[in-house]
């Protein structure tokens, strides 16, 4: 399963108003693991940046001015994220913003939904969380994940941490501790050799569930398979 975890950066709020995306980072996840692989890209907008917008990402229009249109790194982009399924936090700010885009430059397929699948973290955070605060500030503090770089929102370090605090969320391990060494299950991981079994050494004894606790085995499986989406691995 390829996932690719999406983030932008914008001049403003609506692109009803004209307003336009700057920066565009995503993060590859394959079958659950960050593999390393990433797109990120800064863009000219060929526009003024509003006020707020820039005290949210620092981002001036002077650091974009050489910076190339969407226009020029659209095929790349479309490439990278084509036939994936996009995590993103409130998916319809960022989904609405690159449909725009695409709009503007009358592209074929100008709908994303003509490209990915979208999953919104956001409304998956709430039917996990109600009635709590789930930005992904609060999801890095409910989750310890270390968001301690974020002074500002960068399109690529909000898609890094959002690739972490998403598989946090639906119970995935992304990491495994043998001896007190964390070894990254990621590309470059290192593969561990299994010690040869005394065939001297008596059989282990097998201990084998009861069916009550198989049945709350199940249940558990289901509740977490609901609040996931149906994201659970072990129903697969």
């Amino acid at each position: 399963m390829r996932q690719i975890v999406l983030d932008t950066e914008t001049t403003g709020l609506e692109p009803r108003l004209g307003h336009r995306i700057i920066e565009i980072g995503c993060v590859e996840v394959i079958d659950r693991k960050i593999t390393g692989n990433r797109y990120h890209q800064y863009i000219n907008p060929e526009r003024e940046i509003d006020e707020g917008a820039q005290e949210v990402h620092g981002i001036s229009t002077a650091f974009l001015a050489d910076k190339p249109l969407f226009k020029d790194i659209v095929e790349d982009f479309l490439s990278f994220i084509r036939g994936a399924e996009l995590v993103i936090h409130n998916a319809p700010f960022d989904v609405g913003f690159i449909d725009h885009e695409l709009n503007l430059l009358n592209q074929q397929n100008n709908h994303m939904g003509h490209i990915c699948t979208v999953l919104d973290s956001l409304v998956l955070a709430r039917k996990m969380h109600p009635g709590q605060k789930n930005n992904l500030d609060a999801l890095c503090k409910r989750y310890n994940i270390d968001n301690s770089q974020r002074d500002l929102h960068g399109a690529l370090l909000d898609a890094e941490i959002l690739a972490d605090t998403y598989l946090a969320m639906t119970g995935g391990q992304t990491t495994l501790s043998l001896g007190g060494h964390s070894n990254d299950l990621s590309v470059d991981s290192e593969v561990v050799t299994p010690r040869k079994v005394n065939a001297d050494v008596d059989k282990l004894k097998i201990i084998r569930a009861t069916r009550d606790e198989i049945t709350l085995h199940e249940e558990r499986l289901s509740a977490i398979n609901e609040i996931s989406g149906g994201a659970c691995l072990w129903l697969k």
